[in-house]
């Protein structure tokens, strides 16, 4: 299951697929990854289904869906990008994209876009009438951010174009260091305030670009490479930070987890863990899963360990959300598992599908979105 979601190994920039990570995860006694059992939940709430549909397969790809307004934009590998009324489920429009897709989509309400697997960008209007495309000259395996009316894209050669929302004009470029050694992966991006986005860079590191111009305002190192071989020394914020208020958490891969300020990007401590899967947060606890799938809970003021539960070993657990009193997350086997946020403690399982959830849940008005890759959507009422 781990395999579907991770990519291989690719040379010349040395780009390297989570395979090898989960081969170095492995790389104890035992290599064999048997996903724990499900221990029995009696459930103390119920995510009933409001309504359902599908978008059709990601495939090996991981895609996500987003919400803008009143809508939910989900799109799939094949090619269906689709606006989706967020109160019946109702499909608004459903496009064809003239290629197969990469990732995507994203959208502010009024432009939508998703990127083929060539780099081709496609933007729609709020009609789902073709508004542009643009390629970009690179492969882009993360999810597109639109928002201030720019689309930002990050390809896969470290450079971030911002491209105009209503006309695909290129309005600015910033382009990283390539790395000799860095996950094949998506890097998730969080806009703030239409205003900046906050990413993960290769290298233990995250930052802040201004949506204007693309301009760094920040950068912080989370965690720095260690171990003597390049495959050791992987050390990626690849997975989206999350924010709470004016604090800022994120986790690298074979790494750290930390907690800092917003508007400098300082840490207020950081400590060694490891994760793919990235963090959520509440108002005074930041949670994130392990390449184990063990599941913890850390003090946002300091770093202290509340809890740690080890009851999803091994069942791939994909993106966390914090919600209300509980943690929610999906697993390589289309489950979803609530957690307290007070204590760790199983509170309820629901069966969204039989496909890998690694989106994270999206709680908006009242209800909880789910996209599994098998392409299943989903709204869920918490009773």
């Amino acid at each position: 299951m781990l395999a579907k979601r991770m990519a291989g190994l690719v040379s010349k920039v040395v780009v390297l697929g989570l395979v090898a990570a989960a081969l170095v995860a492995c790389s104890g006694n035992s290599r064999v990854r048997k996903p724990a059992e499900l221990v029995e939940v009696k459930n103390q709430f119920d995510l009933q289904p409001v309504w359902s549909t599908s978008v059709g397969s990601s495939e090996s790809f991981n895609f996500h869906p987003v919400v803008a307004g009143n809508s939910v934009y989900a799109a799939s590998h094949r090619g269906n990008l689709a606006k989706i009324d967020l109160a019946s489920g109702n499909k608004v429009w459903e496009v064809s994209v003239p290629e197969r897709l990469a990732i995507g989509p994203g959208s502010d309400g009024r432009t939508t876009v998703a990127v083929s697997i060539k780099g081709n960008v496609y933007a729609y209007d709020d009609t789902g009438k073709a508004l542009w495309n643009v390629n970009v000259g690179s492969e882009v395996l993360s999810e597109p951010v639109v928002a201030g009316g720019v689309v930002v894209i990050r390809a896969l050669d470290n450079r971030f174009i911002g491209l105009d929302a209503q006309t695909g004009a290129r309005k600015w470029n910033y382009q990283r260091q390539q790395s000799a050694l860095s996950l094949r992966v998506g890097y998730g991006m969080l806009p703030i305030n239409n205003e900046v986005i906050v990413t993960g860079f290769a290298g233990g590191r995250f930052g802040m670009i201004a949506l204007a111009n693309g301009g760094l305002i920040w950068e912080t190192p989370v965690s720095f490479p260690k171990g003597f071989s390049e495959i050791e020394r992987l050390n990626d914020v690849t997975a989206r930070p999350s924010m709470d208020g004016e604090i800022l958490c994120a986790v690298s891969y074979q790494g750290r987890i930390g907690c800092g300020q917003a508007r400098t990007g300082n840490l207020l401590w950081f400590k060694d863990f490891s994760s793919y899967t990235g963090t959520a947060q509440s108002s005074d606890l930041v949670f994130s899963a392990n390449e184990k799938s063990h599941v913890f809970a850390f003090a946002t003021k300091d770093g202290g360990q509340v809890w740690e539960n080890t009851q999803l070993t091994f069942r791939d657990v994909g993106e966390p959300l914090a919600v209300g009193r509980v943690l929610l997350m999906g697993d390589a086997q289309g489950y979803v598992h609530a957690f307290a946020q007070a204590n760790g403690e199983m509170v309820a399982r629901i069966r969204h599908d039989s496909s890998p959830i690694s989106a994270a849940p999206i709680a908006v008005g009242g209800l909880i979105i789910i996209q599994s890759q098998g392409g299943k959507i989903a709204a869920y009422s918490p009773k």
